[in-house]
């Protein structure tokens, strides 16, 4: 069968992430989270003291950063490593959240990023979530979802998932942090959030997931068959 490009954008905690490892280990197909990217970034900004406010010692870090994703067989999934440490635990901490979508608003973090996306998507097959993933990375993506739902929804989503490693979060932190993160990715100046033109919507607010994965299934049966055709 043809293997094409699915791209998957969307607002923060929308379950981009999911879906996308969902249909990766359904197709067959390679996964790139380009958010653990960003997430990566952010967290050596964090941890070597990077103004990312000055452009030159963006670049001078950035030269510092190799990315990549491993298989971790036991939870079948792939997880980034930063300069060979596995580092998928530590960008899920709040510090981190709180400072990604700044850190992925800068110029060179996402031209950096978005260089490294396309030379793994060369060989097509490959699911890959984001903000800009349809209209910066791959705008010729055979399948191109935009995922959203409703905020309250989204904000006790990440709640539970925050709350499960830290007892302390609040819902209105957490509340507080998801707007600041939609404001930011949607007004920035470099590749903001936005649908794509040919993008297919997908509310997912009263889905369950076993749903949600049959629907876009089918999207992806319905794109292959057109490329095919």
């Amino acid at each position: 069968m043809k293997k094409i490009i699915i791209t998957i954008d969307g607002y923060s905690s929308c379950g981009k992430s999911t879906l996308a490892k969902q249909l990766a280990a359904e197709l067959d197909y390679v996964y790139i989270d380009s958010g653990a990217m960003y997430r990566a970034i952010t967290l050596y900004f964090i941890q070597n003291r990077v103004d990312w406010t000055d452009h030159e010692a963006v670049k001078a870090a950035l030269h510092d950063i190799h990315l990549e994703f491993e298989f971790n067989p036991l939870n079948e999934a792939s997880e980034i490593t930063l300069n060979g440490e596995n580092v998928e635990h530590m960008i899920r901490e709040m510090l981190v959240a709180e400072k990604v979508s700044e850190v992925a608003a800068v110029k060179e973090v996402r031209e950096f990023a978005v260089a490294q996306q396309q030379k793994m998507g060369v060989r097509k097959g490959i699911v890959m979530d984001g903000r800009d993933i349809g209209t910066t990375v791959f705008p010729h993506a055979e399948l191109k979802i935009f995922m959203t739902a409703d905020t309250a929804i989204r904000v006790e989503r990440r709640f539970k998932e925050l709350y499960a490693k830290n007892k302390n979060i609040s819902i209105h932190e957490v509340k507080e942090n998801l707007e600041l993160r939609d404001y930011i990715d949607t007004n920035r100046e470099i590749s903001p959030l936005r649908k794509a033109e040919d993008a297919i919507i997908l509310d997912n607010s009263q889905l369950t997931p076993d749903e949600q994965l049959k629907l876009v299934l089918q999207w992806v049966d319905d794109a292959v068959l057109v490329q095919s055709s």
